[in-house]
């Protein structure tokens, strides 16, 4: 287990210096894996105002950020399994949670024995931030199973490294007319216990692709 506070307050945009200390006892999660397809090369952020899309290839397991035909990030993802397939189609992200609970889904065999996990639970497997493409049930989500980034080994929501979600969930809340700024990104990896759900004004588009 390694910490990943460090890459998250740079994510986030922190300055040095700002209680880092006191949140590192809290959060812990895997070491990164930094599959070959990662793209560290792409171009800056635009401004809030302009708008972006979001596309997830199912194939390539990537899911990119774009501003009109410009790629702005890329991130590797875990994809459902074939049992339990990702659904495809265009949808609008709406909703996104922090600091999550889980409940396991009724009537799913894989999920059967497992017991509620409370919002920073170590045993909870939603880390960081969901982020809602097709409510309930699908969503984007920070994971402790990176070994599993681009492979198709989820239950039809699209895993993230947990350091790059809350990078992702960011720009997003700033396309999406909920900007935040630094105290309470601050709060929010610093009680970890505390659950936070932010409704978009003008929703951020999804597409999820073969």
């Amino acid at each position: 287990m390694t910490k990943y506070l460090t890459p998250l307050i740079a994510l986030l945009g922190f300055a040095p210096g700002v209680g880092c200390h006191q949140a590192s006892a809290q959060i812990e999660l895997p070491r990164t894996v930094a599959p070959e397809y990662r793209d560290s090369a792409l171009a800056t952020d635009v401004p809030a105002e302009a708008p972006i899309r979001l596309q997830a290839n199912l194939g390539a397991r990537i899911l990119t950020v774009l501003n009109g035909n410009t790629k702005l990030r890329t991130y590797p993802v875990a994809v459902g399994n074939p049992r339990y397939p990702t659904p495809q189609g265009t949808y609008q992200i709406r909703k996104m949670v922090w600091n999550p609970s889980w409940t396991p889904p009724p009537n799913s065999s894989w999920a059967k024995g497992k017991k509620p996990q409370g919002p920073g639970d170590p045993k909870n497997p939603m880390k960081v931030v969901k982020i809602f493409f097709r409510e309930p049930d699908y969503y984007i989500h920070g994971t402790d199973d990176v070994a599993s980034l681009g492979a198709a080994e989820s239950h039809g929501c699209l895993r993230m490294d947990p350091d790059e979600i809350a990078g992702l969930a960011k720009m997003i809340m700033e396309h999406g007319g909920q900007p935040r700024g630094e105290n309470w990104f601050w709060r929010i990896i610093h009680f970890r216990r505390d659950e936070q759900v932010v409704y978009l004004d003008s929703p951020i588009s999804l597409t999820v692709v073969d």
